[in-house]
């Protein structure tokens, strides 16, 4: 298993989009064609997805990767509110009707940044535009240290019944280097609080490969994440990314698990989960018989976005807010990245998106075999798709037994599950795309 680790410890995507980010081609795109895209997507079942990026945290967590603001200012709450529903009114303007929204996720950021009567003025802002299913699916992420029963309420009242919950890790000298002192003890009264407020879809977010992260601390951070019996578990692996956030350098990575250790944290997890009674989901995800996504996956029905793994597929996706990206499954956007360019333009009646991308139809075919194998772990086609071209490029996993190869089909065997990205990475045609600053663009697969 070292040496499978020490071959493919490599730079590739995570694969919530096909093209990644980075290999967009954004000189295809325009605004025009974007709405074009929405437009289009939204006739098909006149249904949406609807993400809210919420960027503020009054303190900085340092292993963040995400797209955030730092500020202890509240006064900032309502001029993004305002924001967020200026955009969403230049949408609502697309679908010439009140859209149907079927899931709603509040990311960040620490969206519990945002206090109950803002979370309420921003909740009632969007439900005036729009209709809700009658089976919803929404959710928030959400950080236990800034986390108060009155916003919980507000958003239960609003249909809200999935929870987030930021863990990563309970170590305390991991906590001191990440800047997240959460004690397991506010953590088990918030799972506890929102159980008694009723909602019944409670995960928890754990991260391995953290800066001091032993197996000793480890198991104790299971042993607590077990006794909390969330429902769906996300078991990301730290993605060291400093160039890309700056907050990263607060620590070196001689400070990091060895590519080896890292692994074995991933398996301890893992192991411990299954033996739990949580089914795995993807590469990353694990989950209780009853939650949607264990029977999305039983069913066949599992589906990866800009979201990460759920249980619903929709053609329209759209993302509210500075960074967030939109997908109407022809065509990716996102917007801009900084607070005061996004509120300028909303505020000004101007489309706040950064750049794009435009599928070809060589895009939507590999996106099609690597949503399978994200999700399904197996992919077939026909053979005269472009995919054929791209089989030799599997060989090498073939030869390592990551990977079944037949005439059209694909299949991982169970240990190649642990390197789907690299699978991914292989079969990808944008994969010898270069950066031009000749940094790496994405975070190491173990």
């Amino acid at each position: 298993m070292n040496t499978l680790i020490e071959r493919y410890n490599q730079a590739v995507p995570r694969y919530t989009s096909y093209p990644a980010v980075p290999h967009w081609d954004s000189e295809r795109f325009t605004i025009e064609s974007w709405k074009a895209a929405v437009q289009s997507a939204y006739s098909q079942h006149r249904k949406l997805s609807l993400y809210i990026h919420l960027p503020y945290c009054e303190s900085l967590c340092t292993y963040c990767g995400c797209n955030k603001r730092i500020t202890r200012n509240h006064q900032v709450e309502s001029p993004y509110i305002a924001g967020l529903l200026a955009e969403w009114a230049m949408y609502h303007s697309l679908f010439g009707e009140q859209p149907l929204i079927e899931q709603l996720h509040l990311g960040g950021g620490t969206p519990t940044f945002f206090s109950a009567e803002s979370l309420d003025s921003l909740m009632r802002g969007i439900f005036r535009m729009s209709k809700v299913s009658s089976s919803p699916d929404f959710s928030i992420e959400i950080h236990p240290n800034y986390t108060k029963e009155d916003q919980l309420k507000v958003l239960y009242s609003h249909g809200f019944r999935r929870l987030s919950v930021g863990i990563q890790d309970f170590d305390l000298k991991v906590q001191q280097a990440i800047n997240r002192i959460q004690p397991y003890s506010l953590t088990a009264a918030i799972f506890s609080m929102a159980r008694d407020i009723g909602y019944d879809g409670l995960n928890a977010d754990m991260v391995y490969g953290l800066p001091f992260q032993q197996m000793s601390g480890l198991k104790e951070t299971l042993d607590k994440v077990m006794r909390l019996r969330p429902d769906r578990i996300a078991y990301y692996s730290y993605a060291h990314v400093p160039w890309k956030s700056k907050s990263q350098r607060h620590f070196s990575e001689a400070d990091l698990p060895e590519p080896s250790l890292k692994q074995a944290l991933a398996d301890e997890g893992r192991r411990r989960f299954i033996d739990e009674g949580y089914i795995p989901i993807g590469f990353d995800h694990f989950a209780l018989p009853h939650d949607p996504l264990a029977i999305a996956q039983q069913n066949g029905t599992l589906f990866r976005n800009f979201m990460g793994f759920t249980h619903r597929q929709e053609d329209l996706l759209i993302g509210l807010g500075v960074s967030s990206i939109s997908d109407s499954s022809n065509a990716f956007a996102q917007n801009v990245k900084e607070v005061e360019t996004y509120l300028s333009h909303v505020g000004l009646g101007v489309w706040p998106i950064e750049k794009g991308h435009l599928h070809n139809q060589e895009d939507l075919e590999f996106r099609k075999h690597i949503l399978n194998l994200m999700c399904r772990y197996e992919t077939s086609w026909n053979l005269d798709e472009f995919i054929t071209g791209r089989i030799e490029a599997l060989q090498p996993f073939e030869a390592d037994k990551l990977v079944r190869i037949e005439e059209q089909k694909l299949t991982l065997t169970a240990l190649g599950r642990s390197f789907v990205r690299n699978v991914c990475y292989a079969l990808d045609p944008r994969s010898n795309q270069q950066d031009s600053s000749g940094k790496s663009r994405f975070s190491s697969a173990v």
